[in-house]
């Protein structure tokens, strides 16, 4: 790639966070639960609401970059600490995107799912805009793939396993924090775990070629 094309591939990958952040943004606004990644800072920013949501994920997105560094060592390459400035942008993005969405009304039990439903859908395709762009992964995707390579496992499984731990830490957080009472951990999250590859599956199919197209550089010059 030269650097015109991965120049390009960066800026996809910010537009990508915007929209995942907006997608977190309208699942939140729905009181139900977010994204099972997005679960153990939204309970945080209820216990600690001086922090926004967005600063609570920075400091989550954070935790899994040191724990990549952890697991993978001197395996661990330095590039993939632009994790770090990806990871303030998101939570900056991520509470834009709670100001966007604030001025929407929801008064009934419909309208919060189907904010959840925008929610995804948008996440979904924030998310396969990263996919096309394929230069650095998120943090949770990372640790995933640093776990998986270091365990030798499927990184699918892995993946569903990292969802797991992510929703019960949540719900043990709200159960310590909260009187044992769940909060900030509801059927939105489900729902997000559910459908959420299913918006990046068809997203990623749909939007591959028309970006591909955007950010590849065509060598035109005829052959000597």
């Amino acid at each position: 790639m030269d650097k015109n094309e991965i120049a390009k591939r960066y800026v996809l990958l910010v537009i990508s966070l915007f929209f995942s952040a907006l997608g977190v943004a309208f699942t939140k606004s729905g009181e139900l639960g977010v994204s099972p990644i997005s679960s153990v800072a939204n309970v945080m920013s209820y216990k600690f609401p001086s922090l926004s949501l967005g600063t609570w994920l920075i400091i989550w997105n954070c935790c899994l970059i040191l724990g990549q560094a952890l697991i993978l060592g001197r395996k661990f390459q330095p590039i993939q600490l632009l994790q770090i400035p990806l990871s303030f942008l998101f939570g900056w993005f991520t509470d834009l995107g709670m100001w966007i969405v604030s001025w929407i009304p929801i008064s009934s039990y419909p309208g919060r799912i189907a904010m959840v439903i925008i929610g995804i859908i948008t996440l979904g395709f924030g998310i396969s805009l990263s996919v096309i762009a394929n230069v650095i992964m998120n943090s949770g995707e990372a640790f995933v793939k640093a776990v998986s390579d270091t365990l030798n496992k499927e990184f699918g499984n892995v993946k569903i396993a990292f969802d797991v731990f992510c929703v019960t830490f949540s719900l043990v957080l709200s159960l310590l924090f909260f009187h044992f009472t769940i909060v900030g951990t509801r059927e939105g999250t489900i729902i997000s775990a559910l459908l959420t590859g299913v918006a990046v599956k068809f997203f990623s199919q749909k939007l591959k070629k028309p970006f591909h197209a955007f950010y590849t550089i065509t060598d035109t010059k005829s052959p000597v």
